[in-house]
């Protein structure tokens, strides 16, 4: 395994970042890697932003990752995707729910979303993946399920067995909810 691998999580309050946040990291830690994990949860009940920064190796020694060396980013919100592509590896990967919050300025009139996030983001990120998480989640039957088709697509894409992501989801999620989460899991893993 190489020296580390940086992922950051991205999105905003309500979206379940700080949940998938904690289904990787029990996912690694029964792996066997060591893991750091930074939460920032700015208004996050208001819609504000969260971030979360996850690092694992062999041995790591801090949770924070510099700019330009996230090799995944997974975000939950395009315009967070925009806003944290300055993280992202020069050959790193991009996931990105195809949905768009309106922040506080933006509600309020006094900023304007970008409609362009998507665009910009592909011409900036070699590997950008975009994925309509909230419908696909829908579909298996709770749109607040979204986060769980992002980190389905994630598994596929890290060196940790599907078993392991599967164990961890059963330990994190409750009772009432693993069925949908599990279909969702499945959905963005099959992506």
């Amino acid at each position: 395994m190489r020296k580390s691998l940086n992922i950051l999580l991205v999105g905003v309050g309500g979206q379940g970042t700080i949940l998938a946040t904690r289904v990787l990291a029990k996912a690694a830690q029964e792996a066997g890697y060591d893991i750091k994990v930074s939460e920032i949860k700015g208004m996050a009940q208001r819609g504000g932003s969260v971030v979360t920064q996850v690092r694992l190796g062999e041995k790591v020694y801090s949770p924070l990752i510099a700019e330009g060396s996230a090799d995944v980013i997974l975000a939950f919100e395009k315009m967070e995707a925009l806003r944290w592509l300055p993280y992202l590896k020069q050959d790193g990967h991009i996931i990105i729910n195809d949905q768009a919050i309106a922040p506080v300025p933006v509600l309020t009139g006094a900023a304007v979303y970008p409609e362009d996030c998507l665009e910009r983001v592909k011409q900036l990120a070699c590997h950008t993946m975009v994925v309509d998480a909230l419908n696909i989640a829908v579909d298996c039957g709770n749109p607040k399920a979204a986060n769980v088709v992002l980190m389905g697509m994630l598994a596929k894409r890290l060196p940790i067995t599907k078993e392991t992501w599967l164990k961890a989801l059963k330990a994190r999620v409750p009772e009432r909810f693993i069925d949908v989460n599990l279909k969702a899991f499945e959905q963005g893993f099959n992506l």
